[in-house]
């Protein structure tokens, strides 16, 4: 028996949980030394022991007897298809989800070389994440892979995702925070958006790409306060504040320098940032445009206020912990997905259910839109036709 059954819902936002040598196969030879180097990967490869723990357990029949029934209480390295490929189908097919948006955990945020100064190494990186991903992905069509594209080279951005589209991606993954010289609405990034638009695949923002919080805040006289992982370096209550504070930026600024008008057939997604702060950013946003209209031009070009182009074009994911039925009540019906951040700890253990009491007071339309409309709306020819609505899954 499947998690979910009688009806098609997609999954706009799974993982894989890559052990330190996942991009080692894929690495530009040129690069790799130097990859290796990097203190990030230096300290995830340096102590083996826990890669070598989860493979045996992997491995571990008595353990894979548990399989199906723990499909949603295993987390991180323990669940099914976290970094083997070949059970990932299974995965799919015990969750019941008519497809899978996979991201990366390894490689979130290029391990920081998109503000360093070697873009030859930012984008190998890059490039070898992407064929790790696409690779992954092939062995079920379920499966969407994401690709990464840095923006901090013009010509290497477009070079980028013509490969990563090329590699069969499903949609492109690009940075929350602007690069370090330029916006991510200027003008000579327009190829990246042209070749996304013309594949008919969207453009995602995903946690790991945004702006830290400052380090300042961390210092309030106080002991340091472990995450639900029991480390630091992942998100406690006041780290998270800053999550969608870079994507908004982001987001705003393609709208209002024209960039969704250039492209109008491009949809953007925001992944695992959250989603309670848009009905507040669509508002500031128009009134931004009625306050400076008079003197900006770029104002008057625009095809509509900035809250329609949100719902024309823009896609988000509540956290479960949200009240997404509010989100949607004051955003529009058009903007919300479903999502489950399978396997992190952060998306618990029933998340259909956490959504559906959200959305007890929403009509069926809504609910359809968030578990599967807008999903294949965001997704385009990412999302082959008969993994649309399969008739499988629909309820008799």
């Amino acid at each position: 028996m499947a998690y979910v059954e009688g009806r098609v819902v997609h999954d706009a936002d799974s993982h894989l949980m890559e052990l330190g040598d996942c991009l080692d196969d894929y690495f530009d030879p040129k690069f790799k030394a130097a990859f290796h180097e990097l203190p990030y990967y230096r300290k995830k490869i340096g102590d083996n022991r826990w890669a070598e723990k989860a493979r045996a357990r992997q491995d571990d029949p008595a353990f894979r007897a548990g399989d199906a029934e723990n499909i949603l209480l295993r987390k991180n390295y323990d669940a099914l298809g976290a970094f083997r490929r070949e059970d990932r189908p299974r995965t799919v097919d015990l969750l019941g989800f008519a497809s899978q948006l996979v991201f990366t955990t390894f490689c979130l945020g290029n391990f920081g070389l998109d503000e360093g100064d070697d873009m030859g190494l930012c984008y190998a990186a890059a490039q070898a994440h992407n064929r790790m991903m696409t690779d992954f992905c092939q062995v079920d069509r379920r499966l969407l892979a994401t690709a990464y594209v840095p923006l901090a080279d013009f010509d290497r951005a477009k070079a980028c995702a013509a490969e990563a589209i090329a590699l069969g991606a499903k949609a492109l993954m690009v940075p929350s925070k602007a690069p370090r010289t330029h916006s991510p609405s200027h003008t000579a990034l327009d190829p990246v958006w042209a070749q996304a638009q013309e594949a008919g695949i969207p453009v995602l923002f995903h946690v790991g790409g945004e702006e830290k919080l400052k380090a300042a805040y961390f210092e309030n006289g106080m002991p340091r306060v472990k995450d639900f992982h029991g480390g630091e370096e992942n998100f406690t209550s006041v780290s998270f504040m800053a999550i969608p504070e870079a994507v908004q930026q982001s987001l705003a600024a393609m709208i209002i320098d024209g960039v969704m008008d250039r492209f109008p057939r491009l949809k953007f997604g925001a992944i695992e940032l959250g989603a309670s702060w848009v009905p507040s950013w669509m508002r500031f946003m128009d009134s931004a445009h009625a306050a400076f209209y008079k003197n900006e031009e770029r104002l008057h070009r625009l095809s509509a206020p900035p809250s329609e182009i949100v719902r024309r074009q823009v896609r988000v994911t509540p956290y479960p912990h949200e009240d997404t039925g509010w989100i949607i009540a004051n955003t529009g019906e058009e903007v919300c997905l479903f999502s489950s951040d399978f396997p992190h700890v952060e998306g618990g253990r029933n998340p259909l259910k956490r959504f559906g009491d959200s959305l007890a007071g929403t009509s069926q339309a809504a609910q359809d839109r968030f578990y599967r409309e807008n999903f294949i709306d965001l997704m385009g020819e990412g999302l082959a036709e008969d993994l649309r609505r399969p008739r499988h899954l629909m309820a008799a």
